[in-house]
């Protein structure tokens, strides 16, 4: 069917194009749409249906190939958090200390382990899986070596909150369905590695990267002043830039180029690619190489260096463009931006139409036509043309040029000779003509710069929720010093593969341009005005920007009159997209919504007139191993965050800090760097130094802290909240503990919930007998479903509709155990559990009435 479709398409095109041009692009356009769908129906999916029957947690054996490799950085332990349980303390959790080395691999399987009440057999089966291995002592495995391995496969773990980042996804294109986690010895070699392209890929771009950091270990190279000397922290940074090794990378610097707009600046993009095509080819030029040589030399050297940073999608996409600019050169044809931007685009759309939905795809086609389709054009109708004047000055050949231009040449010779003569000195008379150019090229990287931003400010608030303020400055400075920058630090590496002492001079060259620039943003990122978080625009809102932008293509290149209006209705544009949307909220209800943050607890309260109030912000529980990501990742700012940006929410009033373990307060530092809280709400103050860093925190942002006890009554709004727990005498000199908890009580109308944190038997006994416990709407069960909360006079005393618990699928601790589930039903209360349903949000009306919103799906209204 489809090869029929292509064949009447392809005869209608050549038709179309014996007639006449001009309705040829229909068809044609048609042939493409139908490839792309063609692509997309042929392209292979990730084996997850196949997988799923064996992510069970069990312990199998299995046979696989190992495809992909790399050291990940040691990870600390995480303090104060609930401990692993005993019987979880086995080989999948190894302690972090004992285990100074780490690896990520992913293995394609070939067969496993099918385990059955009476049989255990070997079936064949495809599909890829992330383990992450440890060992006290180096290990020895590599990519493309054949092994078995007994392992317990688990399912990657999907938080159902909108707008939340998926993991999953993150795998998912790179084809892993499943993960695991275990020691290096469950894992053998069977026979010596099969060196596939891929695994040379990542082998290379491992060994550039470690030559590079072995440079600044070296005697030549610590012997240097601290300013001219390389770091490993400096190596992190030029690993990321030129070879796209992450590993090392230091997550403040980064966070600081995050914050200035500026990082995709400073790790493998198109730019790297295109600066050392635009370097190589310029050298070959300059020593009078034929062209069609200079160009297949460019290319080779350009597909070399995508291959050293592992060639992924960002390479791939610059390569395909600066292929098609240096042959449409080649052949004398028209070379505009956007022509290369298209045929890269659809090229590379067809070879894997999923990366229509990748960002990066999405921010370099907006980037390109930011440049080639708005800044280039408007400048040549305004001030490049000048440029062109002032670059003819004393040469003696010249293009005929229009008479005001011609006229400005003349001046600046005029000048330049007057100059000269009272000088005395001849060189001087081109000073006039080359700061005239100057400053147009400062003007015009200017004008690139602030186009840039404005376009970019629609993909900074979608994918990245940033408006950068200082994004315009920043990436003018840095532009410049990594085009220097970028050089130089190749050259630093060459020269180390030499000998360490040839290395000395542009390695000082490096580090100086490296730590001028770091030094610059850091302290521009600082700055309290620096990093504006940010909901999404409306949809509707992005498709009318991306309308007006090729409206303003078009616009530009016709007249000098669309170029004006062009200037004027950028700004607008971005002002659109950056201008505030009311929340979303449900008007005269009280709202808790239990978000889905796995094993940690994270409400969002907001009171009848649109106050809000987050309540504890999830994080990570025990020592953790599962993945690379886990030591970067960050549950507020990747999960609760988004939650609260697509309610298009920008601040909150107030979040409290139930108690301090990790599972409650590791999101809580991204939560007060976003949204800028107007108070904190907390208990007591356990000895922990995570805790104290959060209040360190929130007084750097002038965020109040109100510390809470028993008998303490405020009024949210229309809600009055009352503190059951802790007691003004309860004391805890140590680490934190469940009974730290904060325990509120909101009351609105005949409607009331009851938040319990974690508090335990001693703290709900404590409020029973201080007579403080009465019939509510709503409970959220105390940790998170435990056996040792929710005793059954509590609950009996409370006797609420809905109860919701917080937990995590395939909970490590049994939660929520069977116990406090009977309790619950034998009480007749509607149980929500968030490893169950996801996100459930709760409606509480002023007569008593509770309605459940699941995943968007309102249920139906409960009474009294």
């Amino acid at each position: 069917m489809i090869a029929t479709v292509l064949t009447l398409l392809t005869v209608l095109a050549i038709w179309s194009l014996c007639r006449s041009e001009r309705p040829a692009w229909l068809p044609v356009a048609a042939i493409w749409l139908t490839l792309g769908l063609a692509a997309a129906e042929w392209q292979p999916s990730p084996a997850s249906i196949a997988l799923t029957p064996y992510t069970d947690g069990l312990s199998r054996h299995l046979t696989a190939r190992i495809i992909r490799i790399h050291t990940l950085p040691p990870e600390a332990p995480t303090p104060d958090a609930d401990q692993i349980p005993v019987w979880e303390a086995t080989d999948s959790t190894p302690e972090t200390e004992n285990q100074p080395q780490a690896i990520s691999a992913d293995l394609a399987l070939a067969s496993i382990e099918q385990v059955t009440p009476d049989t255990s057999t070997e079936v064949p089966i495809t599909g890829t899986i992330r383990a992450t291995l440890y060992s006290a002592t180096p290990i020895a495995l590599r990519c493309g070596q054949p092994i078995t391995a007994t392992l317990r496969i688990k399912p990657l773990e999907r938080y159902r909150d909108p707008g939340a980042w998926q993991y999953a996804d993150y795998l998912a294109t790179q084809g892993v369905v499943a993960h695991a986690s275990a020691p290096a010895s469950d894992i053998h070699a069977t026979a010596p590695p099969i060196r596939t392209l891929p695994c040379l890929l990542a082998d290379s771009q491992s060994w550039a990267a470690a030559r590079l950091l072995a440079f600044t270990q070296s005697p030549q190279n610590r012997g240097l002043p601290e300013l001219v000397r390389l770091s490993q922290q400096d190596a992190g940074m030029l690993n990321a830039m030129l070879f796209g090794d992450r590993t090392v990378l230091n997550h403040t610097l980064r966070l600081g180029f995050e914050r200035t707009g500026s990082f995709h600046l400073f790790v493998v993009s198109g730019l790297h690619i295109a600066l050392l095509a635009g370097a190589v080819f310029w050298l070959l030029r300059l020593i009078r190489t034929p062209r069609w040589l200079a160009t297949l030399l460019t290319l080779a050297a350009a597909t070399f260096y995508a291959a050293l940073t592992g060639f992924g999608q960002p390479a791939q996409r610059s390569l395909a463009m600066v292929a098609v600019f240096l042959l449409a050169r080649l052949l004398s044809r028209d070379r505009d931006g956007l022509n290369a931007l298209g045929a890269a685009a659809l090229a590379l759309l067809l070879w894997d139409p999923s990366t229509l939905f990748d960002a990066s795809l999405q921010m370099t086609i907006l980037a390109v036509i930011a440049i080639a389709g708005l800044a280039h054009p408007i400048a040549q109708r305004t001030f490049l043309p000048w440029a062109a004047a002032a670059r003819q000055a004393f040469r003696p050949r010249r293009r005929p040029l229009p008479p005001a231009l011609a006229q400005l040449r003349l001046t600046l010779e005029l000048f330049g000779e007057h100059l000269s003569a009272a000088s005395h000195l001849k060189p001087i008379r081109y000073i006039p003509a080359q700061a005239f150019r100057l400053i147009l090229w400062t003007l015009e990287l200017a004008l690139v710069g602030i186009v840039v931003e404005l376009v970019m400010a629609l993909p900074m608030a979608i994918f990245f929720h940033r408006a950068a303020v200082f994004a315009l400055p920043a990436n003018m400075l840095v532009l410049p010093v990594i085009a220097i920058l970028a050089p130089a630090a190749v050259a630093t590496f060459v020269a180390s593969l030499i000998n360490p002492w040839l290395a000395i001079l542009p390695g000082t060259l490096t580090a100086t341009l490296l730590h001028t620039l770091t030094s610059v943003i850091s302290h521009i990122s600082h700055l309290k005005s620096a990093d504006v978080r940010i909901p999404p625009p409306s949809p509707w809102i992005a498709a009318a920007a991306l309308a007006a932008w090729l409206t303003c293509c078009w616009a530009v290149r016709r007249s000098r009159a669309g170029t004006v209006i062009t200037a004027a209705v950028l700004p607008l544009i971005a002002v659109a997209i950056l201008w505030p949307e009311p929340p979303i909220l449900t008007p005269n209800t009280l709202e808790i919504t239990a978000l889905d943050v796995g094993q940690g607890d994270s409400l969002l309260a907001v009171s009848p007139e649109g106050r809000t109030m987050l309540i504890d912000s999830a994080g990570p529980i025990g020592r953790h191993g599962q993945s690379e990501v886990l030591s970067t990742f960050d549950i507020g700012e990747q999960v609760v965050s988004p939650y609260l940006w697509s309610r298009r929410l920008r601040q909150l009033d107030i979040v409290v800090l139930t108690h301090a373990h990790t599972d409650h307060m590791g999101g809580l530092p991204a939560i007060l760097q976003n949204f800028h809280p107007h108070e904190l709400w907390v208990g007591i103050d356990p000895h922990s130094a995570l805790y104290a860093a959060l209040l360190a925190q929130a007084a750097r942002l002038n965020i109040r802290v109100r510390h809470l006890h028993t008998g303490d009554h405020v009024q949210w709004g229309s809600i009055p909240i009352e503190v059951l727990s802790p007691s003004p005498t309860y004391l805890n000199p140590g680490p934190p503990k469940n009974d730290d908890s904060l325990v509120l009580h909101m009351q609105y109308g005949q409607s009331s919930a009851l938040l319990e944190g974690d508090a335990e038997r001693p703290s709900e006994a404590a409020m029973l007998a201080a007579k403080l416990i009465h019939p509510v709407t709503l409970l959220k069960v105390g940790h998170h479903g435990s056996n040792t909360s929710t005793i059954p006079a509590f609950l009996a005393a409370t006797a609420p509709i809905d109860a919701a618990i917080s937990s995590g699928r395939g909970n490590p601790f049994g939660h929520p155990r069977a116990e406090v589930i009977g309790r619950l039903a034998a009480q007749h209360t509607h149980l929500f559990r968030t490893d169950e349903l996801g996100l459930t949000t709760f409606l509480l009306t002023p007569d008593g009435r509770i309605r459940e919103v699941v995943n968007s799906t309102p249920l139906p209204v409960h009474s009294p």
